[in-house]
């Protein structure tokens, strides 16, 4: 996006101080001047460096589904508790619950590994536009164009993860990524890190105090933070370029503040009858069927400790998935914004040259074309998301058609680079896997499907299915560890020659998902042509720079605390402490104390992390930063570079934040640094990792 901020007038920091959601190579086009308005000390070389193509700004990781950040030399590293219930899942067993009772690792000899979690560390940031770009202008068709982009994305990662790794990574990992619908292309070349341990994760009670009720909140009582450690491929703690030391300070109101990470969506770039889409049909489709699987998980596993193990970290991220439809159509509906994206978009065309007139109607019929079969390509979109059994016999479906084909035409996510996550996945899920839900899920994905309307039914699913799962499940071998590890292996015509019914299905409805595919990478290659062409012009009529949407790429948002005003005659304060917390203590979930933690704030052992002016430990602050989903876990730095916390929310107003950035509600959530260090010091005595994380032992203790 370079050539974007290039080509504006760069206003006054004022001007749009909170809103974007900025690449380094904007940060830098920016200028020092800018970022020191923000109230950043650092130079702007500290945060990135031209010439090195790196800075503080790359000590954010990246991790599943997540961001983070290294704390200390010796490879230790924070991000959320709710980041880390895979590996809490994973060590966890009927009576030795982690993800209830959390884990504190005494020596480094006790942390607990993980067999599938890892860190992606970015190491260098490629703009390839040019050579994309070339490659899709050459195409004759829009189903051809996207196939270009498909085959100059293979190309570019495989040529880029033969890469030497950084000394001690496990390999070089590179991921593609396309900005604003194809107006630029980045490749970001990172060291993988596969060796990853936990060191410490409180209790649920501390990690997601409050639970539902609080999610998406203000105020917040959560101590949403974890520490890992990352080895080398010698088994020896990682050395990382860079790490945040964390503050004993902390913030006040008004500090200037910011977050990095790896945010994953947002819809800034859409047209208004985009918009309108995702209010009328997306949205209300995903809070249905969120919450419908909620129920039956909960349902299926009731009465099991096995079963509500299994099933923790998918409940956890439907009820967050849920929440957030609900808050996103709230917000839509409480900022107008269909209409407000219609009036910029009328601004727009108002001045648009004839080209992008000409683009935003193509746009505009390409969403028509989706929406005829909208209920059919939802329903397809849901398989991998519906149960363990359905996901891994479409993925060996698909796995191994694929496989026959040269590696650089295959699917994004099935070429050899691909195989060892698939195999891990395969055999991880095996613990989420819990018989009775899973035939539950089923059941209410098949029922949704018969119910399509006619002209948009899947073929795969007849009027008998139902009545036939009971039988699949009872002959299929797919739900076993060992013969699913053999399937993994075999060719097409091996899994068919299984006659395992589930198999059959999975081959079935992946054909029907290739299908969609194609109609679908059609409608994308149109786009790849009319967006650019779109954003040109509102970039144009915009008069300042402008920041890409969300796309999983490494950005950063610069902001300050502040509280808010939700409604009418409401202040809320930026900063809420543990004396907040123990007037929420019910002993009930969601807002059980544990009673160590319980034991250390009733006796007031508040020790050197009480501030002065709250008269307390702090637990979590707002600030205006512009962060989305995928930000769970950025690091929080204040102008000096120190962590000053861990992002992990929004509060309820800004969840609609994904369709435009609202000023006087945008503020997210940040779990203080100061209540990680008292839980460290007043409840777990864990007096190593004080001192490696640069907070030393307390005076005479």
């Amino acid at each position: 996006m370079r050539h974007v901020v290039a080509t504006l007038v760069v206003l006054s920091g004022s001007a749009f101080a909170g809103e974007g959601k900025w690449t380094p190579a904007q940060v830098l086009e920016l200028g020092p001047k800018w970022v020191k308005e923000q109230g950043f000390q650092l130079p702007l070389s500290k945060l990135w460096d031209k010439k090195k193509g790196t800075g503080l700004l790359s000590n954010a990781v990246q991790l599943p589904g997540c961001s983070g950040s290294f704390v200390s030399a010796e490879g230790l590293l924070i991000t959320n508790h709710h980041c880390v219930v895979s590996i809490l899942t994973e060590h966890s067993t009927p009576g030795a619950n982690l993800f209830e009772d959390g884990y504190f690792a005494k020596t480094r000899a006790d942390e607990k590994a993980s067999k599938a979690y890892r860190i992606q560390v970015p190491r260098a940031f490629r703009d390839v536009t040019a050579e994309v770009r070339a490659k899709l202008d050459a195409a004759p068709t829009d189903l051809e164009r996207y196939r270009a982009l498909e085959a100059v994305q293979n190309a570019l990662v495989a040529a880029c993860e033969k890469e030497a790794p950084g000394e001690g990574a496990s390999g070089t990992r590179c991921t593609f990524a396309t900005f604003d619908g194809g107006v630029t292309f980045n490749l970001t070349v990172f060291d993988e890190l596969s060796d990853v341990r936990l060191v410490w994760a409180p209790p649920r009670g501390v990690g997601e105090y409050g639970g539902e009720v609080d999610n998406w909140s203000w105020p917040r009582h959560t101590g949403d933070f974890s520490l890992l450690r990352a080895y080398t491929t010698k088994g020896e703690p990682y050395r990382p370029q860079y790490f945040f030391p964390l503050s004993t300070s902390g913030v006040k109101g008004g500090d200037a503040v910011a977050v990095l990470g790896y945010p994953g969506v947002s819809y800034r770039s859409l047209l208004a009858r985009e918009v309108q889409e995702r209010y009328e049909r997306f949205f209300p489709a995903r809070e249905k069927w969120t919450g419908e699987q909620i129920s039956l998980l909960e349902e299926a596993t009731k009465g099991s400790e096995e079963g509500r193990i299994a099933v923790s970290d998918e409940l956890k991220r439907l009820a967050n998935v849920h929440k957030n439809a609900q808050g996103q159509l709230a917000g839509i509906e409480r900022g107008d914004l269909v209409k407000k994206r219609a009036d910029a978009d009328a601004a727009v065309l108002a001045k648009a040259p004839a080209k992008a007139v000409e683009a935003q109607k193509a746009l505009e019929a390409v969403l028509e074309a989706r929406l005829k079969l909208w209920e059919h390509d939802f329903a397809v979109d849901l398989l991998p998301q519906s149960s363990r059994a359905l996901d891994w016999a479409v993925t060996l479906a698909r796995l191994s058609t694929e496989r026959a084909k040269p590696d650089l035409e295959r699917e994004p996510g099935y070429q050899e680079r691909d195989l060892p996550r698939l195999r891990e996945r395969l055999a991880r899920d095996q613990k989420r896997f819990f018989l009775a839900a899973d035939k539950a899920a089923t059941a209410a994905w098949v029922k949704r499907a018969q119910g399509l309307p006619a002209e948009q039914k899947i073929a795969a699913v007849d009027t008998e299915l139902s009545k036939k799962l009971d039988g699949i499940y009872a002959k299929t071998k797919v739900g076993v560890l060992d013969e699913r590890k053999k399937m993994i292996e075999e060719t097409a015509e091996q899994l068919k020659a299984r006659k395992d019914p589930l198999l059959e299905l999975g081959f079935a409805l992946d054909a029907e998902r290739k299908a969609q595919k194609e109609r679908v990478d059609g409608w994308v290659g149109a786009t790849l042509v009319h967006r650019p062409q779109w954003r040109a012009a509102v970039f144009a009529a915009a008069g300042k720079p402008v920041a890409p949407d969300a796309n999983s790429t490494l950005r950063v948002s610069f902001c300050r605390v502040k509280g808010y005003e939700p409604r009418d005659g409401v202040m809320m304060k930026p900063q809420t402490t543990l004396a907040g917390m123990l007037a929420k203590h019910t002993g009930k979930e969601p807002f059980q104390v544990p009673q160590k933690v319980l034991d250390a704030a009733r006796a007031k052992r508040l020790g050197r992390w009480r501030d002065a002016t709250l008269g307390d430990v702090p637990v979590a602050f707002l600030a205006d930063c512009d962060t989305t989903g995928g930000n769970s876990g950025s690091p929080v730095i204040d102008g000096n570079g120190k962590l000053v916390g861990v992002n992990f929310d929004r509060v309820w107003e800004n969840v609609a934040n994904d369709f435009g950035y609202n000023p006087d509600v945008a503020r997210n959530v940040t779990a203080d640094a100061r209540y990680a260090l008292w839980q460290l010091e007043e409840v777990e005595g864990a007096k190593e990792l004080l001192v490696e994380l640069g907070a030393g032992p307390a005076p005479n203790r």
